[in-house]
């Protein structure tokens, strides 16, 4: 039994270890669709990554690459004065919304590609067949879905 409850701890963390690169990978398409919704400030983004993903990446990582977002012209800010604190305010701006629903069509492109693989008798480990359907079902947009049906 010991040697049971072993392998499911190895199991849980091999897949809390995949989840957190998968989120270090997709941080800016995160960052950008939390903006698609509404402007936040570096802060409000930190907190909502962490409560929805259960993964806290500190400021050290999330104001460069908001730095980064702007310099690439994806987001805008702008200094809310009205607060007690002065914060920085982040906003999407057409081309993040443009990057935004290329990114989204691709990870679903990709996600369909593998889903099909999966469904042509591609052998995959249970736990990664439901990744990848979970992934793959998740929500798409008009264009996503137009993409996805073009996959045989």
């Amino acid at each position: 039994m010991e040697k049971q409850e072993q392998k499911m701890l190895r199991n849980i963390n091999s897949q809390k270890e995949v989840s957190a690169k998968l989120m270090k990978g997709l941080l800016d398409l995160i960052i950008l669709q939390f903006l698609n919704a509404q402007p936040m400030h570096g802060y409000q983004i930190i907190i909502k990554i962490r409560k929805n993903f259960g993964v806290y990446f500190g400021p050290s990582t999330i104001y460069p690459l908001l730095g980064t977002l702007e310099k690439k012209g994806f987001v805008n800010s702008e200094w809310n004065m009205d607060s007690e604190r002065p914060r920085k305010i982040y906003s999407l701006t057409s081309n993040g919304q443009s990057m935004l629903n290329f990114t989204e069509d691709s990870l679903n492109l990709i996600c369909r590609k593998i889903a099909f693989q999966t469904n042509t008798e591609m052998t995959l480990e249970p736990s990664t067949q439901s990744a990848v359907s979970i992934i793959a079902k998740s929500g798409r947009s008009t264009s996503t879905n137009r993409l996805a049906s073009e996959i045989p």
